[in-house]
C-alpha cells in the first residue's frame, strides 16, 4: 500500500484529500502544525510552524509520496512588513527543506501544489498555459516561483521525481474567502454591480483537483510535469452568480456598471485586488492534462457548486 504523507492536513484542501485517498487504497499520513484530537484521520503528526529548520524526519518514516500542500496563503489585508521575507520563509525555505529530507528519507515522488499566480494575475484573451514563462507580480506568487525552482534543483541532483501543480482558484464543499462573501451576498439578496462584465475565469473544484493528485501520485508521466489545473469550463462573473443563485435557490440583483466606477469604487475601499478578480480575464489551457496523462475532470461544475452550497448552508 502506497503511503501518502499530506502536509497542511488541516486546510481546506488537505482536509478533502485526507479522506479522500483511503478510498482509493491509500494510506495517509496527515502532518500539522498541531495535532487535532477530535480529528477522524487515521494517522497525525505534529511538525510545529514550517520554515527552513523544520524537522520532517519523523513523518517521512515509510513514506513513499509527499503531497506538499502547506503554505503561507495569499492574504488580502497583509500584516507583515516584510510580506516577501514571510512567504519566502515557509513557502521556500520551509518546501526545500522538506524536498531535501524526503530525498534522504527514500520518498519517491514529491507533489508540489502551487499557484497560478506564478504565471500571472490575468490573461489577455490567451488562455495560459504549461509552457508559457513565469511572470509572477506579488510576493505570493514570486514565493511559489521561488520554491518550485527551489523543488527542481533537488529533483535534478538527487532524481526526486517531483510533480508540480499550479490550480486556479479552488471551490467546494467548506470553502471561504470571496466565494462565501458572494454566496452571503446572494442570499441576502443584495444588488451586485457586475451585470456588464464580460471577463472569462476559468474555477477549479476540490473534486477534480482530489482526482488529479490520484493520478500525479502514481501516473509514470507526470514525473518531472507542471501541470495547470481547471475544470475546463470558463465563466463570466456574471455567469457564476447566475449558476450560484439558482443552486441555491434564490433570486439575484445583477445591473451593470461602468468598468471605471468599478474600480474607482474598489480603490476607495482599498478593494482593487477583489475589484480586479471580478473583472479581469484569467483562464487556464488543460490540454497537457489530457495529453500527457490521459486525464480529463470527472466532476461538473453544477454539481460541485451544489455540493459548495449545500454545505455551506448547513453552516
Amino acid at each position: 500500500m502506497t503511503t501518502v504523507l499530506v502536509t497542511g492536513a488541516n486546510g481546506f484542501v488537505g482536509k478533502h484529500l485526507c479522506r479522500y485517498l483511503p478510498t482509493k487504497g491509500y494510506a495517509v499520513r496527515a502532518a500539522q502544525r498541531v495535532c487535532q484530537p477530535d480529528s477522524n484521520l487515521a494517522e497525525q503528526v505534529a511538525i510545529g510552524d514550517i520554515d527552513g529548520t523544520t524537522d520532517w524526519s519523523g513523518a517521512l518514516v515509510g513514506v513513499d509520496t509527499v503531497v506538499h500542500l502547506a503554505a503561507r496563503v495569499h492574504v488580502m489585508r497583509e500584516s507583515e512588513d516584510d510580506p516577501l521575507a514571510a512567504f519566502r520563509r515557509v513557502n521556500v525555505e520551509g518546501t526545500a527543506a522538506l524536498g531535501r529530507q524526503a530525498v534522504a528519507a527514500g520518498v519517491r515522488r514529491m507533489i508540489y501544489l502551487s499557484s497560478i499566480k506564478v504565471n500571472g494575475e490575468k490573461t489577455h484573451g490567451v488562455p495560459f498555459s504549461a509552457d508559457d514563462d513565469a511572470g509572477p507580480e506579488d510576493a505570493y506568487g514570486i514565493s511559489k516561483w521561488e520554491a518550485e525552482q527551489a523543488l527542481r534543483q533537488i529533483a535534478l541532483e538527487t532524481g526526486l521525481e517531483l510533480v508540480i501543480i499550479r490550480p486556479v482558484v479552488i471551490y467546494g464543499a467548506g470553502v471561504k474567502g470571496n466565494l462565501q462573501r458572494l454566496m452571503s451576498l446572494i442570499r441576502r439578496g443584495v444588488p451586485l454591480p457586475l451585470g456588464g462584465i464580460q471577463n472569462r475565469r476559468s474555477f477549479l473544484s476540490v473534486g477534480n483537483l482530489l482526482d488529479f493528485l490520484r493520478c500525479a501520485i502514481d501516473h509514470p508521466a507526470a514525473a518531472g510535469e507542471l501541470f495547470l489545473l481547471a475544470d475546463g469550463e470558463d465563466l463570466s462573473t456574471p455567469q457564476l452568480i447566475r449558476k450560484l443563485s439558482k443552486v441555491m435557490g434564490c433570486g439575484v440583483k445583477l445591473f451593470p456598471m461602468p468598468l471605471s466606477l468599478l474600480q474607482f469604487a474598489g480603490w476607495l475601499t482599498g478593494q482593487s485586488p477583489v475589484i480586479a478578480r471580478l473583472t479581469e480575464d484569467l483562464q487556464v489551457d488543460i490540454a497537457k492534462n489530457r495529453d500527457r496523462l490521459d486525464w480529463t475532470p470527472v466532476v461538473d461544475m453544477d454539481q460541485a457548486l451544489q455540493e459548495m452550497v449545500d454545505v455551506n448552508s448547513r453552516r
